[in-house]
Formats: structure tokens, sequence, C-alpha cells
């Protein structure tokens, strides 16, 4: 691969143009079909991975994406992931950290050229606080989707 040659845009995304947001001559998005509840790739009756493309492949991207560590794994771009260590230890009020989250989760999502614009977050605490479930709704090339992580 010659420096500056775009990758392929199976898992994980990244390529020379990930931090442009155009639809120009953009590729049909495709992903492999995820089990979201077990964490694991899905597969059809014989043994085979699921193909998606459009919406349901970028909803898995963004799954994986959020999920990965920003900087930890050498197999991905240093463009791909989410930069959540910073959050450990760290004293911030209910307001701020989830401003911080908003932010970080952007700048993750924003390097993907098929997603045009993040337009809303919910948060939603769950367990005292221990965790929260996130809505995100998104434009992407193909229309508006709604994430829930």
């Amino acid at each position: 691969m010659q420096v500056g040659e775009a990758m392929s845009t199976e898992f994980p995304f990244i390529g020379s143009n990930a931090t442009e947001n155009t639809t120009d001559d953009l590729p049909l998005f495709k992903e492999y079909a995820w089990d979201f509840e077990q964490d694991k790739f899905r597969y059809d009756d014989n043994g085979n991975h699921i193909l998606l493309t459009g919406n349901d492949a970028l909803e898995v991207w963004i799954y994986k994406a959020l999920k990965t560590e920003r900087f930890d794994y050498l197999a991905y771009s240093w463009q791909y992931g989410i930069e959540l260590k910073p959050f450990i230890g760290k004293v911030m009020s209910v307001q701020e950290r989830y401003s911080e989250l908003k932010r970080v989760i952007t700048e993750c999502l924003m390097v993907n050229p098929y997603i045009k614009s993040i337009d809303s977050f919910d948060i939603d605490q769950q367990k005292h606080g221990e965790t929260a479930l996130l809505t995100i709704g998104l434009t992407t090339v193909y229309g508006e989707v709604s994430i829930h992580v």
C-alpha cells in the first residue's frame, strides 16, 4: 500500500480521507454484522459472516469505535477510537463530565466521512451512576439514524 492510499472501508474504518466529511465518491459502507448483546460477530446458518451495508454497517462501526480506547492498539489508526482513560480518577461535576463525554464522542465519531453530523445526545444514568445509556442522533450520507449505546 502506498502512502496516502485509502484502505478498505470494512472494520475498522481507516483511510487517507478519514478527517474529511464529504460524500463525493464514497463507496457503499460495509461492515460485518455484530451481536451487540453477546459482543461478538454474527454468522449465517452456514457459518459465514453476515455483511451489512449503509446505516446498519455504520451502527456496528460506531459501537466498535466507542468501545475501543484510542491509541491502545497498534492495529488501528490513531484516529480510531475514543479517549476515556483521562476520565479515570478525575474529579468533575456531573455537568462537566457529560460535556466532556459529548466532546470525546464527537471527536471519535466525526473521523468517519460517512457521518455528516451529530444532531443530538441523550444521556440516561443507570444503576446508581455506574452506567449510562447514551442515545445519539446522527445524520449520515444514508439519512438519519439513532444509535443506543
